[in-house]
């Protein structure tokens, strides 16, 4: 028989119960969806039908214009799916940092935007062949009067400076090698909310002084910010390529024989010219 006082215990421990269980299942569920997906390479996209995709947002790799869809790396990578029989999806992301982790946890089989191939980078990526030349630039503003000490004309100058870069780019290791160069320290602040083009508006405004980014990116800029000034190299120009997962070695040979052929052709000329030479 049960008592009184055993029932009263009982309503309190049921309830208890159940939320202590729901609290495991959803803790279960949680740690089900933050586990990294299996890795996938080119048999496993064929079999889906779809490319998982990552890039940048800017008026280079990948944006939108009203109900247009553009941007180099986009029309390439749509180019690659198309003539492979794949779905494109694209997912862009302003941190370079969120780019290589979607990459490392299978979220993402290709980073479709410039890297420049650095030892660091080499050890975990597997790089396509050459996908354009680009070069790193410093971006400030232009020179108000004759002897404006803000004003950069050439490297030395750049001595106790503070630049300001996209948090986790290539482009830090250049410059940590450049103070080496001219013998003094150039600061580096690195930036994680805002990309390349949103650095550049920065400078062009006066919130911050010195930003370094893609050549390509900051001639786009400078049309319609004409106080700025991207004269001053910080790096050689150099090759970029895109990047695969180490885990997926025939999608990389998949894209560098399509590369390989597609770079002769008129298609690959046209887009190249609408966003990299438009003299």
């Amino acid at each position: 028989m049960v008592t009184r006082p055993k029932i009263r215990l009982l309503r309190y421990l049921i309830p208890v119960i159940i939320v202590l269980a729901l609290l495991f299942c959803f803790r279960r569920c949680d740690n089900q969806q933050k586990q990294p997906l299996p890795p996938r390479d080119y048999a496993d996209i064929i079999r889906e039908g779809v490319l998982r995709v990552a890039t940048e947002y800017n008026s280079i790799s990948f944006y939108v214009d009203g109900d247009t869809v553009a941007g180099f790396n986009y029309e390439l990578i749509q180019a690659f799916g198309r003539d492979k029989g794949l779905r494109v999806d694209i997912s862009p992301y302003m941190s370079f940092e969120d780019r290589l982790r979607g990459l490392s946890e299978d979220r993402y089989d290709v980073i479709a935007y410039g890297i420049l191939a650095t030892s660091k980078l080499k050890d975990s990526l597997l790089l396509t062949s050459p996908i354009v030349l680009n070069k790193q630039v410093l971006v400030q503003r232009k020179a108000t009067v004759e002897n404006d000490s803000l004003y950069i004309r050439s490297q030395l100058d750049l001595a106790q400076k503070t630049l300001h870069v996209i948090k986790g780019s290539p482009s830090i290791l250049r410059i940590q090698n450049l103070g080496n160069e001219i013998g003094d320290t150039i600061y580096i602040k690195e930036i994680e909310k805002y990309g390349p083009e949103q650095l550049i508006s920065l400078v062009a405004h006066g919130d911050i002084d010195y930003a370094v980014c893609d050549e390509s990116i900051a001639q786009a800029a400078a049309d319609s910010l004409p106080q700025i000034d991207i004269n001053t190299a910080i790096s050689f120009t150099q090759f970029y390529s895109w990047a695969v997962s180490k885990q997926s070695p025939v999608l990389l040979d998949s894209l560098n024989a399509w590369l390989d052929r597609f770079q002769k052709e008129e298609e690959y000329q046209k887009i190249y010219k609408k966003y990299y030479d438009k003299k």
